[in-house]
């Protein structure tokens, strides 16, 4: 009743304010009084809610407020309270509180400070509020196993049982499994694989946010913390008002309270590392992110609690793409929290799928159902006479063409669960007469036959999944990155092995280099080379636009899943000395200092990539020293301190140095000289612009001019993607003529711009008018219905025309 008579007048009082509120008079002078009554009356050192209440009821302007709230108050006798106070609040929460959870101290009403009432819990103390027993988690099985990180945790073990100094401070990247080996500490103090000493421990994780949670008030933070330590040192230490650092420093150093930190190296060197009192007081223990290897064990131990979880099965062809496709394709996060990320992301699609909808039939019902809108609105438009009355017929024969699609795919859909199910429920009978020891020879070929009747009905687009397998873990990796599935699944031993004739289907008239290329590359990925260094340093010398930019481009989309993976870097912007630092990042202490460098953080981001440091001639010779790092240990130290690994990368540079030299040099055919040859006459030009170090640590390929032949070959691949565009825009064919092909050629000077030129030519003299034509085609569409083929030809006159072919 009193509750419900509270709710009411809280409701009756006006919602938000146009002022900023104060508090009341009414407040004040209840607080007042109540002290009053406590202190000189009661002898207390704390204002119990009891002391506010007598408070109320003998001061007669509050007590007409009370009595209005709610008549029960009424009901209440002052002088059998007054009388009865002591035998009334024997056994309530706040006696039990102030007796023994919270010691009120003389200082406790020092102005501006938080009261202890507030900071303290009632129950259980701070260490019971503020944090988790990964102990006693671990007893009871609420923690999932550790697998791999021994080595971290005999460590962090060693630094334990340490007399002084006893805290061990985790570093690493989010994600590599800091609180992983937190857990696994805790696993194996629950099991007694740890020494005597600390087999009684338990293992606490403090709630930072819940501590913080609501201190609004100046020194509520500090003395929360304070509780919460001086109940786990179980020591009389009076910590000030300070930070949550120097609170805990004493007892770090007294070795009172062993404390294991978690952190990110860059949060570390930010915060702690420039405190060296707070710094020595714990032993940093780096945790690097796992190899493949380990992290694809770490995360077999954890197939058991994802299938339980989800109710399906794992098989280890998913675990081991989840790892070497989130390594490869997600480099952002860190193994194995991105692989397990990734795997049960996998887990929950295949689950849901066996109950809703499949991707496909959604579409198609979205289609549908646009479909019948645009129907509504149409024949709204013909009732009023805006409309003509054939336009019906399309738009009703695509919602009959959507429907009956999606009719045969929901069907199929059903059938495919129902497979799925029994499939399922088949695989757990095996398991369970495998553990009882019982014959599995039917329910075997039961199985076999629905593995066999569910890829009959479904083909090659499964609409269901019975299992996790590598299929679905490169769908989500496609859905994530929007790299297509099927470069996602290419299989790397066979793009190493096709690379040679996928380079020179797009680099044309460079055999030599492309085979030189290919060679080197196929040798560091068959295992074969340094595995220190990256996978390959090559330098494209030659003139331009002979294919080297072209050749980074087909090399990044053939072995690292598209373009989008290749990394360009303008060396003509970095021709000052201290430009060093932009490509590195900046150190400590100067402008710029926590952004990254433009070259570091790429590479951090995308470990998988192609590096091309165009026209590498014109940056300053401090810039190539920054490089002899990298080709000789694959790795760089950014401007933070972070090592970056260039180990997966190809580097390519390019550089027009000794252009002349080879154009002169290759301008007779009969006695231009070999590869070899034309590397001699190259190197004193080379020596004139890098130093003997540089060049010591790259591979020199020589690119050669383009050939006329070459050069017709690159007309054609040009001129048949533009066919190809106006074949996919407007169903149109395009032919050339062979004539058009030779003008081309002949009225473009390569010598300087290679086949840049050409591409230039045609933007210029044929694409302006193949767009007019084909403009003019849209805006007359009855007249183009029956048109077949646009002829692109050159007239006696040396004009280029267009005719039509119907």
């Amino acid at each position: 009743m009193l509750e419900r008579d509270f709710s009411q007048a809280l409701a009756r009082l006006p919602a938000g304010a146009s002022t900023i509120a104060d508090f009341s008079y009414h407040i004040e002078l209840a607080i007042e009084r109540a002290w009053v009554m406590a202190s000189l009356e009661c002898h207390d050192k704390a204002i119990r809610s009891g002391h506010l209440l007598m408070a109320l009821l003998t001061t007669m302007e509050l007590r007409r407020a009370l009595f209005a709230i709610s008549s029960l108050f009424e009901k209440i006798s002052l002088e059998h309270l007054n009388k009865e106070f002591g035998y009334i609040i024997r056994d309530s929460a706040e006696q039990s509180d102030l007796s023994g959870g919270a010691v009120v101290t003389e200082d406790a009403g020092v102005p501006g400070e938080a009261s202890h009432a507030l900071s303290h819990p009632q129950n259980g103390g701070g260490l019971n509020q503020y944090s988790t027993d990964l102990t006693a988690l671990a007893r009871e099985g609420k923690l999932d196993p550790v697998l791999g990180r021994d080595k971290e945790i005999n460590t962090m073990v060693d630094i334990l049982l340490r007399r002084r100094q006893n805290n061990p401070l985790l570093t690493g990247e989010a994600g590599v499994g800091k609180t992983a080996v937190v857990e696994g500490l805790a696993l194996a103090i629950a099991a007694g694989e740890v020494p005597p000493s600390l087999q009684k421990v338990r293992l606490l994780t403090l709630d930072i946010v819940a501590l913080s949670a609501g201190a609004s008030m100046k020194g509520e933070f500090e003395a929360r913390l304070k509780s919460v330590l001086e109940e786990a040192a179980n020591a009389a230490y009076r910590a000030g008002t300070g930070d949550a650092a120097n609170l805990m420093k004493p007892m770090l150093a007294r070795g009172q309270l062993r404390t294991i930190g978690a952190t990110t190296w860059s949060e570390f060197k930010r915060h702690i590392e420039k405190d060296p009192a707070l710094t020595r007081r714990f032993q940093v223990l780096q945790v690097d992110e796992p190899s493949e290897d380990l992290a694809t064990a770490m995360i077999r131990g954890l197939i058991p609690v994802l299938e339980k979880h989800h109710n399906v099965w794992i098989m280890d062809e998913a675990v081991m793409a989840a790892v070497r496709l989130s390594h490869r394709y997600i480099p952002a996060r860190q193994l194995p929290d991105k692989a397990i990320s990734l795997l049960d992301t996998a887990c929950a699609r295949v689950a849901v799928a066996q109950y809703a909808p499949p991707t496909e039939l959604q579409i198609l019902n979205f289609r549908r159902q646009s479909a019948q809108a645009e129907l509504t609105e149409l024949e709204k438009a013909i009732g009023f006479g805006k409309a003509d009355n054939k336009q019906r017929g399309p738009v009703q024969d695509v919602i009959a063409s959507h429907t009956q699609e999606a009719e045969i795919l929901d069907r199929q859909w059903a059938k495919e669960c129902r497979l799925v199910a029994d499939i399922i429920e088949t695989r757990q009978q095996l398991q369970a007469a495998t553990r009882e020891k019982t014959d599995t020879a039917s329910l075997q070929n039961h199985l076999n036959e629905l593995d066999a009747a569910l890829s009959e009905l479904r083909g090659e687009q499964p609409l269901v999944q019975a299992e996790v397998n590598a299929a679905v873990i490169a769908s989500i990796v496609a859905n994530w990155t929007g790299i297509p599935v099927g470069q996602v699944l290419k299989d790397d031993v066979s793009a190493v092995m096709e690379l040679p004739q996928r380079l020179s289907e797009r680099v044309i008239g460079q055999d030599y280099a492309l085979t030189c290329l290919s060679q080197n590359i196929q040798t560091a990925r068959a295992g074969l080379a340094d595995p220190q260094k990256p996978h390959g340093v090559f330098m494209l010398v030659g003139p331009s636009g002979v294919g080297k930019t072209e050749t980074a481009l087909a090399i990044a989309s053939q072995l690292y899943g598209g373009e989008q993976n290749l990394i360009t870097i303008n060396m003509s912007e970095y021709q000052e000395a201290h430009t060093v630092s932009s490509l590195k990042g900046s150190p400590p202490g100067y402008v710029g200092y926590g952004e990254g460098g433009v070259l570091t953080e790429a590479v951090r981001r995308k470990p998988y990539s192609v590096i091309l440091l165009d026209e590498v001639e014109k940056a300053h010779p401090d810039v190539h020293e920054l490089f002899f790092q990298v080709f000789d240990k694959g790795t760089m130290e950014d401007g933070e301190g972070r090592h970056i690994d260039f180990r997966n990368t190809i580097i390519l540079l390019t550089s027009n140095t000794g252009s002349e030299i080879i154009s002169m040099a290759c301008a007779d055919q009969e006695t231009m000289p070999d590869e070899e040859g034309l590397l001699k006459i190259l190197n004193p030009a080379l020596l004139k612009v890098f130093p003997a170090a540089f060049l010591g640590r790259v591979t020199v390929i020589p690119y050669l001019p383009l050939t006329p032949s070459s050069l017709q070959y690159i007309v054609r691949v040009h001129l048949n993607r533009i066919a190809q565009r106006a074949k996919s825009n407007y169903d149109i064919n395009l032919n050339f003529s062979d004539e058009l092909v030779q003008h081309i050629v002949e009225q473009c000077p390569v010598a300087e711009t290679g086949a840049r030129m050409l591409i230039r030519f045609i933007e210029k003299n044929i694409l302006p008018k193949l767009g007019v034509t084909v403009m003019n085609m849209a805006a007359n569409p009855d007249e183009a219905s029956e048109l077949i083929t646009l002829y692109v030809s050159l007239s006696q006159e040396k004009v280029i025309e267009i005719s039509a072919i119907k």
